[in-house]
């Protein structure tokens, strides 16, 4: 039981934390939309203000329902593309040490949607 336990928090602890860093990233995006400043980079063509709405959703809105464990498996999905975009378009040509944070989050958050929210989400599973 004991070990459970301390899996649970574990995992808590990451998903809370890689989701509480990522907002750091989405916060000024998220700011950047509602003042209505929609010059943003537009990796596949189709325009400034939908790859901005699309980057507040994987570094704004997942993070925060990651955090509080709501549809984590699913949330996690977002941020992960977004970093992978960041990783592999924004920065593909690129050296690696560029690229690594991007590369990091990806990880993440594909371990946060492989593993789930654990004990201390809404979810629960």
């Amino acid at each position: 039981m004991k070990n459970t336990l301390l899996k649970d928090i574990g995992l808590a602890f990451f998903r809370i934390a890689v989701s509480a860093m990522m907002l750091t990233h989405g916060l000024p995006k998220f700011q950047k939309l509602i003042s209505g400043d929609f010059q943003f980079a537009d990796p596949f063509g189709i325009g400034a203000t939908p790859s901005l709405f699309l980057a507040v959703i994987g570094e704004f809105v997942c993070p925060i329902l990651i955090i509080i464990g709501f549809k984590t498996r699913l949330a996690a999905i977002p941020p992960a593309i977004t970093m992978a975009v960041a990783a592999f378009v924004a920065h593909g040509a690129d050296d690696f040490s560029t690229k690594e944070k991007a590369v990091f989050y990806l990880v993440a958050f594909i371990t946060i949607s492989l593993l789930g929210p654990g004990k201390f989400g809404i979810d629960k599973r």
